[in-house]
């Protein structure tokens, strides 16, 4: 199973995953950004914007490679000349304040030492948790992971609590999820397998955001839903510019800009010591913590 395999398999979990985002989202089509990276490789950004559901949305796919930076060997820790990575990562903002914001990424690592290794995640961040539904969606991880390695699920969630997480507010990004990274076969399970497993976390991810999707689609939105919308994205633009080490590596390896801060709403907001004006929304910031098990 060689690098470039790997990579073609990613692009075409993209092509997938686009499909069936824009059947759930009903209205919107994805556009096309296919670019080149000076240094080595490129990749498609596509974008989904306006739609039924999502206001703004992408999904991205890259193969990048070539010298390893003495930037990034100071800051990623790395051991070798040259690089290869490639991936599919997505962010969805919708537009109803009733469902959820999500992220996914899968990815995979090699130097050419011959080290390498697999990472990736999938997080939910409701702009009002509902605890059955991030029930319903844990359950699906857990489910995923169980099929490879019984210990996937616990350690990759504690893992995600700890990684999507906002210092300087005490509070997570949202109920979390999967995260995982710098797996290879000390996983306890074969290269081949933490392949099939990044496949399957990609190709179960829309039928997960579509459950969450059709609970809140249809909700009725006032004036101070869409405010406080607007202030929880600015939340996750926080977490996205200051801590996502994600961010940080697509930057320090010449990364295209612009696909990488995809990532970002369209509109976020901050207002200075804002204080919840609902239940529900006390509600939602009393439950982001660290360790809160949904199962």
């Amino acid at each position: 199973m060689t690098k470039e395999f790997i990579a073609e398999e990613f692009a075409q979990l993209q092509g997938r995953i686009c499909d069936r985002l824009e059947r759930i989202d009903g209205l919107a089509q994805f556009g096309q950004d296919i670019w080149e990276r000076e240094e080595g490789g490129g990749g498609r950004t596509r974008i989904i914007q306006n739609g039924g559901v999502i206001e703004k949305g992408g999904v991205a796919f890259s193969k990048v490679f070539g010298p390893v930076s003495d930037v990034m060997k100071k800051q990623l820790n790395l051991d070798g000349d040259d690089f290869f990575a490639t991936g599919v990562s997505i962010v969805l903002h919708p537009s109803n304040p009733h469902v959820p914001i999500i992220h996914m990424n899968v990815r995979y690592f090699e130097l050419n030492t011959g080290v390498f290794w697999f990472g990736g995640g999938i997080d939910l961040t409701p702009h009002y948790i509902i605890p059955a539904q991030a029930t319903q969606f844990h359950q699906g991880l857990k489910a995923i992971c169980d099929r490879y390695n019984s210990s996937f699920y616990p350690k990759f969630k504690e893992w995600a609590d700890d990684y999507f997480y906002i210092p300087h507010r005490n509070e997570t990004r949202g109920i979390g999820g999967i995260f995982f990274d710098h797996q290879d076969e000390k996983s306890g399970i074969s290269k081949e397998e933490l392949f099939k497993f990044c496949l399957e976390l990609g190709d179960n991810f829309a039928t997960l955001y579509e459950q969450q999707v059709l609970q809140g689609k249809n909700i009725d939105v006032s004036e101070q839903d869409l405010k406080w919308r607007n202030i929880r994205r600015g939340r996750y633009v926080e977490f996205n510019l200051v801590n996502d080490r994600g961010t940080k590596f697509g930057l320090l390896s010449g990364g295209r800009t612009e696909s990488i801060l995809m990532s970002l709403p369209a509109d976020a907001s901050w207002e200075y010591q804002y204080l919840p004006k609902s239940d529900k929304e006390t509600v939602t910031l009393a439950s982001l913590k660290k360790g809160i098990s949904y199962i």
